[in-house]
């Protein structure tokens, strides 16, 4: 078979390889599409923790075509999104409900050979039935929307609340919309990219601005600003420090920022603790998907999040790692690799 490989630091190749043979509690799924992910771009430049030789991809979802011997629940031909985080289950954090923080956590993608392949593995516990009638291409939003989710869990979103998205790529695009799902009366999201800002007021933003053009802290939060003295939840979806800064000084005294966006390995960034504790603000980190897999899998299933205008292209796995190894083109929200095409 066809399989995207990450055989070190700034190598990445499609090979051919072995088709793999599930164990006793696995199951073969023939990958109908996985979603190019900022993660993937950072394993690329070494930036984020990686086991090569290894298949990335781990926003997955596909048929199955085999299963082991102890495989209960599923059938031939079931259709599966994957959550690729699989914790051990033994150790300390495990035990406390804190899956996410696994001490021995296996990553499929990441640590495990992922779904930018024709076929990937997946072990039944990390399956969850898709609907047959389902786009198929919808199934590969599964694994961000489960991290978005946790993200929107930790922000405590209540009916009436006024919340800030940062960053309009993907991550940022669901966030606005489990946000009003949430009951938030006022979302704004802050992006660069017109096409960005207009496709999120479409998806349910009250408004949305442009941060290059004027101080976003004023035009969101000064005396003539969208939410007079800042919000009470700021969820930071772009990854980089300058947003980080940003959701600091955006939210209100006793709100809470909640840090859904990855950032490269190592980078810092400055804020004022001193601000921080005067104003009580609630500084959160949401990390992958724990216990949300289920959820978001329904919420595609039952068309509540709307992700068919989030496609941007759908590319082959021969060109998949060019599209990785480069930055996401303007404008572009997510890129959905099929093997086959």
């Amino acid at each position: 078979m066809k399989a995207m490989r990450l055989e070190g630091i700034g190598q990445l190749f499609t090979r051919e390889v072995d088709k793999p043979v599930p164990g006793p509690d696995e199951l073969l799924v023939r990958v109908e599409a996985c979603g190019v992910c900022g993660t993937d771009r950072h394993l690329f430049h070494g930036e984020f923790p990686s086991k090569p030789p290894v298949t990335l991809g781990h926003e997955f979802a596909g048929i199955i075509e085999a299963m082991g011997t102890e495989v209960t629940g599923f059938a031939i031909g079931d259709r599966i999104t994957g959550d690729p985080n699989i914790a051990c289950g033994r150790c300390s954090h495990c035990v406390n409900g804190r899956v996410n923080l696994c001490r021995n956590l296996q990553a499929i993608g990441i640590a495990r050979d992922g779904g930018f392949a024709d076929y990937v593995i997946v072990p039944q516990k990390q399956a969850f039935l898709l609907p047959a009638s389902l786009d198929p291409m919808f199934g590969a939003f599964c694994e961000p929307l489960a991290c978005c989710l946790h993200g929107t869990d930790l922000a405590e979103i209540k009916a009436g609340s006024s919340v800030v998205v940062l960053g309009g790529g993907v991550i940022g695009l669901l966030t606005v919309q489990l946000a009003r799902l949430a009951g938030a009366s006022t979302v704004i999201l802050s992006t660069r990219q017109a096409s960005r800002r207009e496709l999120a007021e479409e998806l349910g933003a009250t408004a949305s601005v442009d941060p290059s053009s004027s101080d976003i802290i004023e035009s969101i939060t000064g005396p003539n600003g969208l939410v007079l003295g800042g919000v009470d939840v700021v969820l930071e979806c772009a990854g980089v420090a300058e947003t980080v800064q940003q959701a600091t000084k955006l939210v209100r005294p006793g709100g809470t920022v909640v840090i859904l966006g990855v950032m490269a390995q190592g980078e810092k960034v400055e804020i004022e603790p001193f601000d921080l504790l005067f104003r009580e603000v609630k500084l959160v980190t949401s990390f992958l998907n724990p216990f949300t897999h289920r959820r978001a899998a329904d919420l595609i299933a039952s068309g509540t999040i709307e992700v068919e205008r989030l496609i941007s292209r759908k590319v082959s796995l021969e060109e998949a790692p060019s599209v990785v190894s480069n930055p996401p083109g303007r404008g572009e929200v997510k890129v959905l690799v099929v093997p086959g095409l």
